[in-house]
């Protein structure tokens, strides 16, 4: 198999691998209750910063599989719990670790800034 076919292969799993989509329903049993760290990126889908954000999101979702819980909340279909923990500006990404906020990041930022966050807490 050429490294061509592999590198092909590899593009369409990758597709596969998304973040976990979390509800205003899952949002408690999810994020609250999960024994792991859980980063969740609040975002809509009108907003600009937010497709920026995305691919980095989905990507580390891919790298700390089994280490940590890696979602997103579309704050237009679920609105409670980014109300509860005072989103008013998207993307946010809050991290959580035994049910509390335990980082916050507003805006664009790079990879590092999320996969550190969660580190720290592994």
């Amino acid at each position: 198999m050429t490294n061509f076919v592999l590198i092909k292969r590899l593009k369409t799993l990758k597709k596969y691998i998304m973040a976990l989509e979390i509800t205003d329903a899952t949002f408690e049993d999810t994020v609250l209750k999960s024994d792991k760290p859980v980063l969740v990126d609040f975002w809509a889908a009108w907003c600009g910063p937010c497709r920026m954000v995305g691919p980095i999101i989905e990507e580390i979702s891919g790298e700390y599989e089994g280490k940590a819980v890696v979602g997103k909340v579309d704050v237009d279909a679920n609105q409670e719990f980014a109300a509860k923990y005072g989103v008013r500006n998207i993307p946010t990404v809050l991290v959580f670790q035994n049910g509390e906020v335990v980082g916050r990041q507003v805006g664009v930022a790079p990879k590092n800034a999320y996969t550190e966050a969660i580190d720290s807490l592994l």
